[in-house]
């Protein structure tokens, strides 16, 4: 059994989308973000970094005691590892899939994210930050579009963790005009339409309906905790 510890966001989307993929016996913990469950002393435990999301493994391999992992991309290795399903095995296959999830959580997700939080939920507009991270969102997906080019899914025909990492990263991204990225709108197209994609995402919206505005309090677990003094 898999505790997900999960909010619907882009990377708390990613692990349940796994889950549904493979078939994973697992139990939904909703850690709600906006609210600071993030800090909970029990939650820390298994996520020091307060952060979202994050998995308990209650019969692990191993047969040994519960295993907790946090960092999205250190789960949906885990996972994959631990259903073998999801990450070919080859050299090579294998290598393409890790090399496009580590680019996922070291470049897309943070870039994404810096966007987010200059154009849309800074106190202050800065035109340098909003212009630095319109234009590398832009290039990050280009970059996916041109490596999609030709090929099904990242990896080739195969739909891997790589994709399952990507995916909601792009999305999320409602404002960006795919028309002129053509493989990268008909690789999106063809996981929206996924049953798992469509139930994971249904759910999300029932959890945390989109369009919901950020309170004071949300405002302050999100961005304000944990400032240096």
């Amino acid at each position: 059994m898999i505790e997900l510890y999960y909010w619907p966001t882009p990377n708390g989307q990613k692990i349940a989308l796994f889950l549904e993929e493979t078939g994973l016996d697992y139990e939904l913990r909703l850690v709600n973000i906006g609210k600071g469950d993030q800090f909970r002393a029990d939650y820390l435990r298994i996520s020091p970094n307060n952060k979202m999301p994050a998995i308990v493994d209650r019969a692990p391999a191993d047969g040994g005691e519960p295993i907790s992992v946090f960092e999205s991309g250190a789960i949906l290795v885990y996972l994959a590892e631990k259903s073998k399903q999801l990450l070919p095995t080859d050299l090579r296959g294998r290598t393409t899939a890790l090399k496009w999830l580590f680019w996922q959580v070291g470049g897309l997700g943070p870039m994404v994210g810096q966007y987010h939080q200059f154009a849309q939920y800074a106190p202050e507009k800065i035109p340098y930050a909003i212009e630095r991270y319109t234009r590398e969102r832009k290039r990050l997906f280009g970059v996916l579009d041109g490596a999609l080019e030709g090929k099904r899914f990242i990896c080739g025909d195969e739909y891997t963790i790589a994709d399952i990492a990507c995916y909601p990263w792009i999305a999320s991204e409602s404002d960006m005009n795919l028309d002129e990225l053509p493989n990268l709108l008909r690789w999106t197209d063809a996981i929206r339409q996924r049953p798992a994609t469509q139930f994971v995402y249904k759910r999300g919206d029932e959890i945390s309906p989109p369009g919901r505005k950020l309170d004071d309090e949300a405002r302050r677990h999100l961005f304000e905790r944990g400032k240096a003094a």
